[in-house]
């Protein structure tokens, strides 16, 4: 044994390979497919740690869009939507000094207070603090507002326009940071598709028929969840990525289809909702006349416009004349709201033409409601000058001076039913030969197509 050992050693020192059977050989070939084999353990260990350590931060980025981003999205534009209610209702209340209106106004600051907790977790102290600060300035200027120690709603009116500025600030930050959210699961998720290949393919070289099975379902899922991303963003909010059922993917794939649920529910609210007046547009119009035409119930479509409003908007320039459709917006939904069905609609189509779908044997107490508070609200919009004179004075288009009266509404009422209309653009067509006439009538006034 000693003689045989003895040999090996001398072959080796002089550069001959050691015998087959020597234990020698056979320890460097066990350490060898030992080695093999371990590094194809460490290389698929490490491909499956470092898939699912990025999958976990992945899925944790996606949960934090779908439980802290979104819910403060929608919490600043449900606020900004009670604080343009507050501002109407404080607005009224100084006007007729009905206490009602200071029960509508604390509702809807129970509502913005809601939302104000809602952004007390994700949101840095800083913000949020200027935004309460702001809040409990405009709360001050309407409660001395209510207790009657002041009839100005100058002070209130500005309280509201900083705390607007300081809420459309704060959603175009929410919005920056969930695009930069988005990005970054997205460049987390490239990287994790290269470094995993990257560690795979090094294992592969060692173990060529093992690594792809290891391998290929994580792969998979996560190409399949990098498509999803980018068609989201692109605003394919319906796509399926159609990740299979393991654990942690089909969470993560759950949470994306929530996550683009969300977004289609944000845009579609954006694209279909009128920025000045907060009131919805052509698409809500169009979708809510088709739904009454297919129910066979019978109700009135009420178009109405304002009278003399380009003189108004020409003489007194944009910011007047827009504030003045603001404020139309208001009372048109307002009068809606309290005179109106559990289901009439208000919409704005654009510029001075708004529209209200309501029940037929509501059409007349809803037309009188926003006469009576138009009336009483535009002629605050005129100088004194100008009301003192009943109107204005201006050149028309044609360049020729004349007397333009105070703003007035016109509102063309065309009962309807399904054997009577197929559409909502005939009734739209037979609205306006109903708004033509009006327009020749002296003051607000409403009709009814015969």
């Amino acid at each position: 044994m000693e003689q045989a050992t003895k040999e090996e050693v001398q072959k080796l020192l002089k550069g001959q390979p050691p015998s087959s059977g020597s234990r020698f050989s056979k320890l460097s070939l066990i350490l060898k497919i030992g080695a093999g084999y371990a590094a194809m353990a460490v290389f698929t260990i490490a491909a499956l740690a470092f898939s699912s350590f990025h999958l976990y931060a992945i899925n944790t980025t996606a949960r934090g869009i779908a439980n802290i981003e979104l819910p403060a999205i929608s919490a600043l534009i449900k606020l900004r939507s009670s604080l343009l209610a507050q501002e109407s209702f404080a607005g009224k209340f100084a006007i007729l000094k009905d206490p009602t209106f200071i029960e509508l106004f604390r509702q809807r600051e129970k509502e913005s207070m809601a939302n104000l907790a809602v952004l007390e977790r994700p949101e840095p102290a800083g913000d949020l603090a200027e935004l309460k600060r702001l809040y409990r300035g405009y709360h001050t200027a309407a409660e001395q507002l209510f207790a009657w120690r002041s009839g100005n709603t100058a002070e209130l009116r500005s309280s509201a326009l900083r705390l607007r500025a300081a809420l459309d600030a704060f959603y175009f930050k929410r919005q920056e940071m969930l695009q930069a959210v988005l990005k970054r699961a997205d460049d987390q998720q490239k990287s994790t598709i290269r470094w995993a290949i990257a560690i795979s393919c090094s294992g592969l070289l060692l173990t060529i028929w093992i690594a792809p099975f290891v391998t290929y379902r994580i792969f998979g899922a996560l190409g399949k969840l990098q498509k999803a991303t980018h068609r989201i963003a692109g605003g394919d909010f319906n796509y399926d990525p159609q990740v299979p059922a393991e654990a942690e993917i089909s969470d993560l794939a759950s949470d994306f289809n929530q996550m683009a649920a969300r977004l289609q529910e944000l845009e579609q609210m954006n694209l279909d909702t009128i920025a000045l007046t907060r009131l919805p547009g052509n698409l809500a119009i169009e979708r809510v006349l088709d739904e009454r035409l297919k129910s066979g119930a019978p109700f009135a479509f009420c178009s109405a416009n304002l009278d003399n409003f380009k003189p108004f908007g020409a003489h007194y320039g944009y910011a007047k004349g827009s504030e003045l459709l603001r404020v139309t917006g208001y009372l048109i939904h307002a009068a809606v709201r309290e005179h109106g069905g559990a289901k009439d609609f208000a919409g704005h189509v654009g510029g001075d033409d708004f529209v209200m779908v309501v029940s037929a044997d509501k059409v007349a107490a809803v037309c009188e409601a926003v006469i009576k508070s138009f009336d009483a609200e535009v002629i605050g919009h005129f100088s004194a000058e100008d009301r003192k004179a009943g109107g204005i004075e201006r050149c028309d288009r044609h360049g020729v001076q004349r007397f333009f009266p105070v703003t007035t509404i016109s509102i063309s009422v065309i009962n309807c039913s399904a054997d009577q209309y197929a559409s909502a653009v005939e009734i739209a067509r037979a609205a306006a030969d109903v708004k033509d006439y009006l327009k020749k009538t002296p003051g607000s006034c409403w009709e009814a197509a015969t």
